[in-house]
């Protein structure tokens, strides 16, 4: 059997493929995952897409009004494992930060991992409201 190769409609897209998708060129830098944030009515709810990453992977911070979701895994290299010739995904780093309004309580900070989603729940303070006096009429 004869495999045949029709050439492509644009003659550079293989060497800019080549070049460009090359192992040399994939990139070890920090990158930032998808978020949808969510008003609710006790607050914000994140949503990171977090897919193939586990709960030990993450560090979440709230540090000065500042909340930081990070995660880290390492590719583990198996010496029986396959060898990629393209590789358009890898498990490196991520990393997002939020500055935080006042109106967010930043000791109520939750977070769950649910099928390769990070929810992070940020409840809002609760209002200051004015404690109301009661006067008696003499």
């Amino acid at each position: 059997m004869t495999v045949v190769k029709h050439p492509s409609a644009n003659p550079y897209k293989s060497i800019f493929s080549d070049f460009f998708l090359n192992p040399v060129f994939e990139s070890s830098a920090v990158r930032q995952p998808a978020v949808n944030i969510a008003e609710t009515e006790k607050g914000f709810t994140l949503e990171v897409a977090a897919p193939g990453l586990n709960k030990a992977d993450f560090t979440i911070k709230v540090e000065k009004n500042l909340l930081t979701i990070s995660a880290k895994k390492e590719g583990k290299q198996d010496e029986n494992g396959p060898v990629y010739r393209r590789r358009e995904f890898a498990f490196t780093q991520l990393e997002r930060s939020f500055r935080l309004p006042e109106t967010i309580d930043t000791d109520q900070v939750n977070a769950t991992l649910t099928n390769g989603i990070l929810y992070v729940e940020l409840l809002k303070k609760p209002e200051l409201v004015p404690a109301v006096k009661t006067i008696a009429i003499a």
